[in-house]
Protein backbone atom coordinates (compact mmCIF):
# COMPACT_ATOMS: atom_id res chain seq x y z
CA UNK A 1 0.00 0.00 0.00
CA UNK A 2 3.02 2.11 0.20
CA UNK A 3 6.08 2.66 -2.19
CA UNK A 4 8.85 4.70 -0.60
CA UNK A 5 12.26 5.78 -2.20
CA UNK A 6 15.68 4.80 -0.56
CA UNK A 7 18.08 4.35 -3.35
CA UNK A 8 15.37 1.81 -4.40
CA UNK A 9 11.89 1.04 -3.28
CA UNK A 10 10.10 0.20 -0.28
CA UNK A 11 6.75 -1.29 -0.10
CA UNK A 12 3.90 -2.75 1.81
CA UNK A 13 0.87 -4.59 1.05
CA UNK A 14 -0.23 -3.94 -2.44
CA UNK A 15 2.99 -2.07 -3.54
CA UNK A 16 3.77 -0.43 -6.72
CA UNK A 17 6.78 -2.41 -7.59
CA UNK A 18 6.18 -5.75 -5.63
CA UNK A 19 9.85 -5.08 -4.17
CA UNK A 20 9.03 -5.39 -0.46
CA UNK A 21 10.63 -8.43 0.51
CA UNK A 22 13.85 -6.40 -0.67
CA UNK A 23 13.86 -3.14 0.98
CA UNK A 24 16.32 -3.93 3.81
CA UNK A 25 18.70 -5.64 1.26
CA UNK A 26 18.37 -2.47 -1.17
CA UNK A 27 18.89 -0.22 1.62
CA UNK A 28 21.51 -2.48 3.56
CA UNK A 29 23.56 -2.32 0.29
CA UNK A 30 23.82 0.87 -0.91
CA UNK A 31 24.25 2.64 2.02
CA UNK A 32 27.19 0.50 2.96
CA UNK A 33 28.48 0.85 -0.80
CA UNK A 34 28.01 4.99 -0.86
CA UNK A 35 29.89 4.75 2.90
CA UNK A 36 32.69 2.88 1.39
CA UNK A 37 32.90 5.16 -1.67
CA UNK A 38 32.70 8.03 1.45
CA UNK A 39 35.47 6.59 3.39
CA UNK A 40 37.68 6.33 0.64
CA UNK A 41 37.54 9.99 -0.34
CA UNK A 42 37.80 11.12 2.61
CA UNK A 43 40.99 8.94 3.35
CA UNK A 44 42.18 10.82 -0.01
CA UNK A 45 41.70 14.30 1.57
CA UNK A 46 40.90 14.61 5.77
CA UNK A 47 40.61 17.66 5.21
CA UNK A 48 37.04 17.16 3.53
CA UNK A 49 35.43 14.48 4.99
CA UNK A 50 32.44 12.94 3.37
CA UNK A 51 29.06 11.76 4.69
CA UNK A 52 26.12 9.80 3.85
CA UNK A 53 22.66 10.64 4.04
CA UNK A 54 20.10 7.92 3.72
CA UNK A 55 16.86 9.44 1.40
CA UNK A 56 13.43 7.96 2.44
CA UNK A 57 10.49 8.70 0.99
CA UNK A 58 8.27 10.46 -0.62
CA UNK A 59 5.64 7.92 -0.94
CA UNK A 60 2.75 7.52 -3.99
CA UNK A 61 0.14 7.62 -0.24
CA UNK A 62 -0.98 9.95 1.70
CA UNK A 63 -2.22 9.50 5.33
CA UNK A 64 -4.07 12.42 5.22
CA UNK A 65 -5.54 12.68 2.52
CA UNK A 66 -8.62 10.62 1.01
CA UNK A 67 -7.40 9.53 -2.94
CA UNK A 68 -11.12 9.11 -3.52
CA UNK A 69 -12.84 12.52 -4.06
CA UNK A 70 -16.39 10.69 -3.68
CA UNK A 71 -15.13 9.07 -0.13
CA UNK A 72 -13.28 12.01 1.92
CA UNK A 73 -13.17 9.61 5.11
CA UNK A 74 -11.08 7.22 3.25
CA UNK A 75 -7.45 6.05 3.08
CA UNK A 76 -5.08 4.35 0.93
CA UNK A 77 -2.54 3.80 4.11
CA UNK A 78 -2.48 3.70 7.91
CA UNK A 79 0.35 5.14 10.31
CA UNK A 80 0.57 2.13 11.72
CA UNK A 81 1.81 0.70 7.90
CA UNK A 82 3.56 3.91 7.09
CA UNK A 83 5.59 3.43 10.44
CA UNK A 84 6.59 -0.23 9.66
CA UNK A 85 7.85 0.92 5.72
CA UNK A 86 9.98 3.61 7.19
CA UNK A 87 11.34 1.70 9.45
CA UNK A 88 12.60 -0.93 7.75
CA UNK A 89 13.81 1.54 5.20
CA UNK A 90 15.98 3.41 8.22
CA UNK A 91 16.97 -0.08 9.15
CA UNK A 92 18.40 -0.84 6.53
CA UNK A 93 20.24 2.66 6.09
CA UNK A 94 21.80 2.73 9.58
CA UNK A 95 22.71 -1.18 9.25
CA UNK A 96 24.63 0.35 6.28
CA UNK A 97 26.20 3.16 8.04
CA UNK A 98 24.89 6.13 7.03
CA UNK A 99 25.65 9.52 8.83
CA UNK A 100 22.45 11.11 8.77
CA UNK A 101 18.85 10.40 7.46
CA UNK A 102 17.00 12.23 4.83
CA UNK A 103 13.38 12.77 5.53
CA UNK A 104 12.57 13.92 1.36
CA UNK A 105 9.95 15.35 -0.72
CA UNK A 106 7.35 15.27 2.66
CA UNK A 107 3.63 16.80 1.15
CA UNK A 108 1.78 15.08 3.82
CA UNK A 109 3.05 15.66 7.40
CA UNK A 110 1.34 12.70 8.73
CA UNK A 111 3.30 11.01 6.75
CA UNK A 112 6.42 12.76 7.71
CA UNK A 113 5.17 12.05 11.44
CA UNK A 114 4.83 8.34 11.15
CA UNK A 115 8.50 8.15 9.90
CA UNK A 116 10.13 10.35 12.68
CA UNK A 117 7.92 8.03 14.97
CA UNK A 118 9.68 4.71 13.49
CA UNK A 119 13.13 6.15 13.07
CA UNK A 120 12.95 7.51 17.19
CA UNK A 121 11.20 3.99 17.49
CA UNK A 122 14.45 1.86 15.62
CA UNK A 123 16.81 4.66 17.65
CA UNK A 124 15.35 3.35 21.26
CA UNK A 125 15.56 0.03 19.94
CA UNK A 126 19.05 -0.17 18.32
CA UNK A 127 20.88 2.52 20.89
CA UNK A 128 21.91 4.07 17.84
CA UNK A 129 20.99 7.79 16.48
CA UNK A 130 22.49 9.96 13.57
CA UNK A 131 20.73 13.29 12.73
CA UNK A 132 17.88 13.21 10.71
CA UNK A 133 16.41 16.38 7.85
CA UNK A 134 13.40 16.81 6.76
CA UNK A 135 12.59 18.50 3.39
CA UNK A 136 8.88 19.47 2.86
CA UNK A 137 7.71 20.49 -0.19
CA UNK A 138 5.69 23.45 -1.01
CA UNK A 139 3.20 22.67 -4.14
CA UNK A 140 1.69 25.96 -4.67
CA UNK A 141 2.11 29.58 -4.79
CA UNK A 142 -0.09 29.63 -1.36
CA UNK A 143 2.73 28.71 0.37
CA UNK A 144 1.29 25.59 1.68
CA UNK A 145 2.26 21.37 1.31
CA UNK A 146 -0.16 19.27 -0.41
CA UNK A 147 -2.13 18.20 2.48
CA UNK A 148 -2.70 22.11 3.28
CA UNK A 149 -0.62 22.75 5.86
CA UNK A 150 2.21 26.12 6.07
CA UNK A 151 5.47 26.09 6.23
CA UNK A 152 4.97 27.51 9.95
CA UNK A 153 2.60 25.02 10.66
CA UNK A 154 4.92 21.94 9.38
Amino acid sequence: MVETNTFGSTAVAQADYHLEHLVYEINFQAAKIAKEVAEEFTRKDSQKPRFVAGSMGPTTKLASMSPNVNNPGFRAITFDQLAEAFKEQARGLLDGGVDALLLETITDTLNVKAALFAIQELFDETGKQVPIMVSGTITDASGRILSGQTAEAF
